[in-house]
């Protein structure tokens, strides 16, 4: 497996989080991933076998070609239909509001096409990215078309100071004092979110609050779950484990190992 992370040029590194690349063999038994959400938005280019996702019914839908991969309320689970070649944006979290065509929550925890955001554009884009053959060539092409569709206008300072805020706390602050804080009613607050990330305050605040605990149970830096739930600050045990269990459907013992691993995988440490 090779797993390769990227920057962007410094004119949409407040946009774009990094570039990221992941190539596998086939593997002999299939195994179903699951994904963490982390409040980050992807592009998602498949250049090799396409990926099935998992709905709530069991079914699986295969992913397109090309897409947008809206915010994540829950997990996601998928699993490879054969030999992965996958190139991805991870935005920022507000990072895609600037080139969206559709209201950004109706995207949540779905794989949209680039032709139904683009139309042609989106389609000629896909075409060029299959042609490329380098990471680097494949980064040239995507940024050549943000920085057409980039509307920088649409960019909320108010929800961008607030998300710093919530980074700085690592997801650890309450609804009512981000409002204090912002001189806004929560309400609006909300409504600011919604439009520009497709989550609550809260929601992004627990995403932030469970990423940065992921963090450290993959650096194996606790000795009890009591322990962990003590230093990310939960009220207690059975709080934690609440949290956790609604963004990773498993408890922190189900989950520990694999899936952690495949989980930091594709929504990195950056």
């Amino acid at each position: 497996m090779n797993y390769q992370t990227f920057q962007p040029r410094p004119e949409l590194s407040a946009l774009i989080k990094c570039y990221w690349t992941l190539e596998s063999p086939k593997e002999d038994i299939p195994q179903q991933q699951t994904i963490v959400p982390d409040g980050c938005m992807e592009m998602i280019f498949h250049y090799g076998d396409l990926y099935k996702q998992y709905m709530d019914d069991g079914q699986a839908v295969v992913q397109p070609r090309s897409c947008v991969f809206g915010q994540l309320t829950k997990p996601l689970v998928i699993e490879s239909t054969g030999t992965t070649g996958m190139f991805s944006v991870r935005f920022q979290y507000e990072g895609f509001i600037p080139f969206a065509t559709i209201p950004i929550k109706e995207m949540d925890d779905k794989a949209v096409s680039l032709d139904k955001l683009f139309g042609k554009d989106g389609i000629e884009m896909e075409k060029n990215m299959l042609k490329t053959k380098t990471p680097e060539e494949k980064i040239q092409v995507v940024e050549d078309f943000l920085l057409k569709k980039l509307d920088a206008d649409a960019i909320d300072k108010i929800v961008r100071s607030t998300i710093d805020t919530i980074i700085t706390a690592n997801g650890q602050i309450s609804i009512g004092e981000l409002s204090k804080q912002t001189n806004i009613n929560r309400r609006q607050l909300e409504r600011k979110f919604s439009s520009a990330i497709g989550l609550s305050p809260k929601q992004l605040s627990k995403t932030i609050r469970l990423q940065t605990t992921l963090k450290l149970l993959l650096n194996k830096e606790f000795t009890t779950l009591t322990a962990l739930a003590h230093e990310s600050e939960y009220y207690d045990q059975a709080h934690f484990i609440k949290d956790f269990k609604e963004f990773t459907g498993l408890t922190p013992k189900e989950f520990y190992g694999e899936n952690l691993k495949m989980s930091f995988l594709f929504f990195g440490t950056d």
